[in-house]
């Protein structure tokens, strides 16, 4: 299926690994000049250097802590006018409600609800004038079903959530189309280092400890970050126009929900 965004520029936010990069190679082979954006600069040339041999497209990079008001300003300064912002950053930590004090859960609202929300305050004006815009949060299945070590997270982005669909009726008939992806369990770095924390607890192989993971989820196997990143290029597309303020959750059927 053509998207019909070639030739569009996003934005794609902690691209330089698992599902960020999932996203950003999707756009890419959907045609899309790329700004990538991550911490750390040696995975993210890396990254960029595979994509743009891969697609031919334009990639600029930035590295830089996109939580941080100083970072988020210069890859805003980099990233000029784009068609499409991919927003993502890394959870807050886990623990439960009694570890937690008032700058806990400032710093999840900081990273994982204000962030997202300052990128589309910054980037949307500039979509609504020309008439065409994309946003697409990467959140967490926690919004749908609460993980019960996850509650800074699961307050943080319950708050994003609740923006986005107000923020989403308002600007859809401008041509702006904001969703949220819900990712579950996917074979990434981060999930690689919470099988090796089980591991390790419980005195048992990676491999066990991963096999547990995959008997909990009904596909029976963890998500990749390349068919995590079709469904953002998706709601990226041409196509995606009557898809408005919507959480698609991508989990294998691990989330139990009716709705």
């Amino acid at each position: 299926m053509d998207l019909g965004i070639s030739g569009k520029r996003a934005l794609v936010c902690a691209s330089s690994k698992g599902l960020g990069r999932g996203c950003a190679e999707a756009l890419a082979e959907a045609g899309c000049a790329l700004v990538m954006n991550a911490r750390g600069s040696e995975a993210l040339e890396s990254a960029a250097a595979d994509i743009r041999a891969a697609h031919g497209v334009e990639v600029v990079t930035v590295a830089a802590d996109i939580v941080d008001p100083d970072g988020r300003a210069r890859v805003l300064e980099a990233a000029g006018q784009v068609d499409i912002l991919v927003t993502n950053a890394g959870g807050p930590p886990p623990g439960i409600w009694s570890d937690w004090d008032r700058q806990d859960f400032l710093d999840a609202l900081d990273g994982s609800m204000l962030t997202p929300i300052a990128l589309m305050q910054a980037l949307m004006p500039a979509m609504i004038s020309r008439g065409w815009g994309r946003v697409v949060n990467i959140t967490s299945r926690s919004v749908k079903s609460p993980l019960l070590n996850l509650g800074l997270s699961n307050s943080a982005r319950a708050g994003l959530t609740g923006f986005v669909a107000g923020t989403s009726r308002q600007v859809a008939d401008k041509g702006v189309i904001i969703n949220n992806l819900l990712p579950g369990v996917h074979d990434t770095d981060r999930i690689g280092q919470l099988d090796r924390v089980t591991s390790e607890r419980e005195g048992i192989s990676m491999e066990e400890a991963r096999r547990r993971g995959e008997a909990r989820i009904p596909a029976g196997r963890y998500g990749r970050a390349d068919e995590f990143g079709k469904m953002c290029a998706f709601l990226c597309s041409a196509h995606a126009g009557y898809i408005v303020g919507q959480n698609i959750v991508l989990d294998g059927g691990e989330t139990f929900a009716t709705i």
